[in-house]
């Protein structure tokens, strides 16, 4: 019976990555005959293939709080790789990913082909991330950045580095913070996190195996970036984020360690 299930599951998931292989290709031979698709409509495929990602993953969501009506700059926590369909499935959106992800197989493509800026890790481009992120949002293009800078096993919550939301205050763009959280029998999911050493495949693996467990997402108020300078907006969103996720209690931070992030 497990094995029936994992491998239904599976098939079910190869046939979604099909279509976003299908859909990719149209966007990657726009760009080699010098017709680019618009970010704009990339973004609006991107929600379309998440919504049936999400469909194929073995959760039960629930999605608290109002979608913002303007472009925003999104912030949330960052637990595992299915936080990004579980999110992007909301309303068109782009990712901020550190650069690794560029070469995961298959993964990878999908996420260049959708739009995904990309990040290298130290900072060595932190202008260039900067102007890029200012003129996605000056073009009324919403992004979603994970501002921990990596995954956490969602216990906790881990200090939001304020650099990334420099483009948002160059044009006084507000930050929409969202708050993920997995949960299983009741009790924080030890399965869906993403962390550590462990990989793509056998993480897939474990999670299909297992009952579907719950998400829920809290989209926040927005938060106004006028007049504030990037280390006070970080925490700001953070203390908003680290309130939905575990009360108001004083901010509690998770041990630095090496974890994967999408």
């Amino acid at each position: 019976m497990l094995r029936l299930r994992v491998a239904a599951r599976l098939a079910r998931l190869l046939w979604v990555l099909l279509i976003g292989m299908a859909m990719a290709s149209v966007t990657a031979l726009g760009q080699h005959l010098r017709v680019p698709v618009s970010l704009a409509l990339r973004q609006r495929w991107s929600r379309w293939y998440m919504q049936r990602l999400v469909g194929a993953l073995p959760f039960q969501v629930e999605v608290l709080g109002e979608l913002p009506q303007r472009p925003m700059l999104w912030v949330g926590n960052h637990v595992s790789w299915t936080d990004i369909p579980l999110l992007g499935m909301l309303t068109p959106l782009s990712f901020l990913s550190k650069a690794e992800v560029r070469h995961w197989p298959l993964a990878g493509w999908l996420a260049e082909q959708a739009g995904t800026l990309f990040i290298r890790r130290g900072g060595s481009d932190a202008q260039g991330l900067r102007e890029q992120i200012s003129q996605q949002l000056g073009d009324a293009l919403p992004l979603l950045i994970f501002p921990e800078g990596t995954t956490t096993d969602g216990r906790s919550l881990r200090t939001f580095h304020g650099r990334l939301l420099a483009g948002a205050i160059d044009g006084a763009t507000p930050l929409q913070p969202v708050a993920i959280q997995y949960w299983r029998s009741g009790e924080v999911d030890p399965i869906a996190p993403f962390v550590g050493d462990d990989d793509l495949v056998s993480h897939l693996l474990r999670l299909f195996a297992q009952p579907r467990g719950q998400v829920r997402i809290q989209l926040l108020a927005p938060i106004s970036s006028v007049g504030k300078e990037r280390a006070q907006l970080a925490f700001q969103a953070q203390q908003a984020i680290h309130g939905a996720l575990f009360g108001h209690e004083q901010v509690e931070l998770a041990p630095r360690r090496q974890a994967r992030a999408a």
